[in-house]
């Protein structure tokens, strides 16, 4: 007999065996890991056909080069406009077949600058299909692995809460036009 801490004898605990352990069978283990295995097969096929590589080393450098093309286009565009413009506001003739034919010469000018919108044009389509292949791509991903939307980060929260505090939404898309007697109302 043990005795216990304080001197009196204790009972010996009786020695019992581990109950032997009851976990799935061998069957449903090998059903596990085959459905596990044709998860994983079917999200390496998923992320195959995101072509990430392609996105990040061709498709999106060239949308962001083409929509700096067309910044740099617009800009000299309008730059090009504005002084064919000034140019027309000086324009002095003492007759009016002269003046007329001055100013015809200059809208030509303006004319030829308000090219920059079929050349802007062909560059923001390429964008578009870019992105398009992206949301695509994606969106086949996100389906195929059942992924749902983490929270934002801090960042990206901060500036959402920033664009809807101070409205910075920028020029809208298609939608209901504010009627110019609405416009005149605010500032009267």
């Amino acid at each position: 007999m043990r005795q216990s801490a304080g001197g009196s004898p204790a009972a010996a605990a009786p020695s019992a065996k581990p109950a032997p352990f009851a976990g799935p069978s061998t069957a449903t283990l090998v059903s596990d890991l085959v459905e596990i295995a044709e998860y994983i097969k079917r999200l390496k096929a998923a992320i195959s056909h995101l072509r990430a590589n392609e996105l990040r080393n061709d498709r999106l450098p060239m949308a962001h080069d083409e929509l700096g093309s067309v910044v740099t286009a617009t800009a000299s565009a309008t730059n090009r406009i504005m002084e064919v413009a000034e140019g027309i506001l000086a324009i002095e003739d003492d007759t009016l077949a002269g003046y007329r034919a001055k100013v015809e010469a200059e809208v030509f000018q303006i004319f030829e600058a308000c090219a920059f919108q079929d050349i802007t044009g062909q560059r923001i389509a390429k964008v578009v299909d870019a992105l398009g292949q992206v949301e695509t791509r994606l969106s086949h991903f996100a389906t195929v692995v059942n992924v749902r939307d983490g929270e934002m980060d801090q960042e990206e929260a901060r500036s959402k809460a920033r664009r809807d505090t101070l409205l910075l939404n920028g020029p809208q898309l298609k939608g209901p036009e504010t009627p110019q007697d609405a416009i005149d109302a605010l500032f009267s």
